[in-house]
């Protein structure tokens, strides 16, 4: 089983002029990322604009991403739904193709109960097999928070259920279990200092080597020198949260001369406050700032 630890970044989704996924773009985004810093990717996930991919989209990015870099780093799929069905039937077909992983958000929306919801990832976990499902807790965008004690009782019901992304900042701590993936970039290395095993990050995309540094210090003991340099950091995470995620990490990546910002709608481009935003804190960085992709 895949290990689900470290700097996990949650990989954003290139488009071209034409609203296509870019593949170019994709394949040099994952080969930046994992040069810089990631020991593995989120592929499809809320980063990577999910809800506007079709599935047959989702699974092309898969393939590429795992054909680049998937023999060096640890590949994790978004297959999560609001629909059991769905979730289930893309998280098989994420494991055929060859993903070390699932992502699986809370079901959105519908709102279940909770014996819905103990229904709901029984089915995924079942879809994947032997492979890690890692649950998505982030009740900000699903309404819907799980709390420890039911995804304590979720990885005691399902071997493969061991991991959750913890974007609820106010849960964050040990669960018996599973293994604790920071959900926000901010509590990174406080995840750390609980005994986590990593984080599922944004910022990466732009500070990997720096938030890798973080993850070495702390798991060598280092805890001063890793929360030094996490407080280095803030101004960057901060700029990442100047609007809807993921506007402001797609914007840095253009400044940064690695991909273009398209999005696909609803998703729409930075203002003009929220594009110097960014620019100031990553020039603050010492970071070259550039004006478009290369």
């Amino acid at each position: 089983m895949a290990e689900l630890r470290g700097v996990i970044t949650a990989m954003v989704t290139p488009f071209a002029a034409d609203g296509a996924v870019d593949v170019d773009a994709t394949r040099r985004l994952a080969r930046h990322l994992i040069d810089n810093g990631s020991h593995g990717l989120v592929v499809a996930g809320t980063t990577g604009e999910a809800p506007t991919l079709s599935d047959d989209e989702k699974l092309r990015l898969f393939d590429i991403v795992l054909d680049e870099v998937g023999d060096e780093a640890t590949v994790i799929a978004g297959t999560g739904s609001n629909d059991t069905r769905h979730a289930a039937g893309l998280t098989g077909k994420a494991c055929a193709v060859g993903v070390h992983g699932v992502l699986v958000v809370t079901p959105y929306y519908n709102k279940p109960n909770r014996a819905g919801l103990r229904a709901h990832f029984a089915e995924v976990s079942e879809a994947a097999g032997q492979l890690p499902v890692v649950i998505y807790n982030i009740p900000s965008r699903t309404v819907i928070n799980l709390p420890p004690d039911l995804l304590a009782e979720l990885a005691a019901e399902h071997e493969n259920v061991v991991a959750v992304k913890q974007a609820n900042n106010d849960d964050l701590g040990p669960i018996e279990g599973l293994e604790i993936l920071a959900g926000n970039d901010e509590v990174f290395e406080r995840t750390l200092a609980l005994g986590g095993s990593g984080g599922i990050l944004v910022a990466s995309h732009v500070v990997g080597p720096a938030m890798r540094d973080i993850y070495d210090a702390s798991t060598a003991g280092e805890a001063e020198r890793a929360a030094e340099i996490d407080s280095r950091l803030r101004p960057i995470y901060e700029a990442m949260t100047v609007t809807s995620n993921p506007i402001p990490v797609k914007t840095a990546l253009e400044l940064l001369g690695v991909i273009d910002a398209r999005m696909r709608l609803p998703m729409i481009a930075a203002s003009e406050s929220e594009r110097e935003a960014v620019r100031a804190a990553l020039s603050e960085h010492g970071m070259p700032v550039a004006g478009g992709a290369r």
